[in-house]
């Protein structure tokens, strides 16, 4: 699993589902909160396809108000 709050940028060389998984495991290593800051380590190489990039972002937004609990 990633470092908490810290996600590889390799991952996003990888097919999409594995892309989802581990947004969701690096997600899930903050555990239940107000909000969390999702961050992508080193970031993003050239050769990281663009497409790649949107499956992330559209996991993190769609996976992380599950985990937000109310302050």
């Amino acid at each position: 699993m990633a470092p908490q709050g810290n996600l590889d940028p390799a991952i996003l060389l990888t097919p999409p589902d594995t892309i989802r998984a581990q947004a969701r495991a690096c997600l899930d290593s903050f555990g239940p909160g107000p909000g969390q800051v999702f961050n992508l380590g080193h970031g993003i190489t050239p050769d990281v396809p663009p497409e790649h990039l949107a499956t992330l972002v559209e996991e993190v937004q769609a996976y992380s108000p599950g985990l937000h609990q109310p302050t």
